[in-house]
């Protein structure tokens, strides 16, 4: 029997920056084109926007296979062209897997616009696109962000080296934008019997949290090292570390998905355990047109038809306590594969 139905599509205007991004607050407007060969009964036609988190890993030992999944919603509205009043909506959802019927993530973040047509008897036709949200960030709107930090650690050197070490270090905020300098400022007293070299390490740690487990995976992203300090003597060190411009911000707000970032500053001291200490960083994506940014793409890209629809920007609730925006991640919002980043940086 021949369909009906030609073809189902749904797309959204491009936002009004180089980028492609929408944020909290913002429209979402576009179109649904139906396609149809012939007549046909229609129960339903819609378009639903929504954003989710899923998380699924699994453990296998000996003959036994653990499977952790979670889900978080952020939101999902929709909106109807048709609708049958007694029509029953279909909410399953299957999780992706590869050709070995394995998935493929630990966890991804989503935002999605989907268009779905229901017909009697009919397999439901359906067309989806991924949309990239941002949230806005703002240093003023959470006083955390901008909180100095201050750190102190004492060594005192055993077996081949003697005497001991000494550093108090200073970091000016807690949040920094994407291609911002992050700059480290420590005291560093060497009464040991060695020079010793001041070194910084910044790594990210991921983790997933499903049925009461956490999985966790971190992964170094920079690595330098200061000048040596000489045997007996005192420094200021000041040290400027460059965040890439393409560094993923910082996910805080999600119950089963966090990125978050560490500042490692420690002493490398030869025939003894380096004495170092630890800062919580948040990564913050640059606004455009910030000094921060990355110059913008070139786009010539134009939507010449006006929006069939539109999605209205997220209300507060009803208590008139301010909402913050969901998570940010990129379209698709996939993790890479995270299986060889080790477990070594709390």
């Amino acid at each position: 029997m021949s369909s009906s139905v030609k073809s189902l599509s749904v797309s959204y205007e491009p936002a009004a920056n180089p980028s492609n991004t929408f944020s909290n607050g913002d429209w979402v407007s576009g179109q649904v084109t139906l396609e149809l060969l012939k007549d046909c009964q229609v129960e339903s036609l819609s378009v639903k926007f929504k954003g989710k988190a899923d998380v699924l890993w699994t453990v296998h030992t000996g003959n036994t296979t653990i499977v952790y999944s979670s889900k978080e919603k952020y939101f999902s509205t929709k909106h109807h062209f048709i609708r049958d009043p007694s029509h029953k909506e279909d909410h399953d959802e299957t999780l992706l897997t590869n050709q070995h019927g394995e998935t493929c993530r630990d966890g991804k973040i989503v935002y999605s616009l989907k268009a779905v047509l229901s017909r009697s008897m009919r397999i439901n036709k359906k067309d989806s696109t991924k949309i990239n949200f941002i949230a806005k960030e703002d240093l003023s709107s959470d006083s955390m962000l901008m909180e100095p930090q201050r750190e102190s650690k004492e060594k005192k050197m055993k077996l081949l080296n003697s005497g001991k070490v000494t550093m108090d270090v200073n970091l000016e905020k807690t949040g920094f934008f994407q291609g911002e300098g992050l700059k480290v400022v420590a005291y560093i007293v060497n009464n040991s019997s060695r020079e010793i070299k001041p070194k910084y390490t910044v790594y990210r740690k991921h983790s997933f949290f499903a049925n009461g487990t956490r999985n966790v995976h971190t992964k170094d992203l920079i690595k330098e090292v200061g000048e040596p300090i000489p045997a007996s003597t005192s420094q200021n060190v000041t040290k400027v570390i460059s965040i890439p411009h393409d560094a993923e911000p910082s996910i805080l707000n999600c119950s089963i998905i966090k990125a978050e970032y560490r500042l490692r500053v420690y002493l490398d001291v030869k025939y003894a355990s380096d004495p170092e200490i630890k800062f919580p960083i948040v990564f913050l994506r640059a606004h455009q047109g910030s000094s921060f940014a990355p110059p913008p793409a070139a786009s010539d890209f134009e939507c010449p038809y006006p929006p069939a629809w539109g999605f209205s920007p997220a209300q507060p609730p009803a208590t008139g306590q301010p909402m913050g925006p969901p998570p940010s991640y990129e379209a698709h919002g996939l993790y890479p594969h995270l299986s060889n980043f080790g477990n070594t940086h709390q």
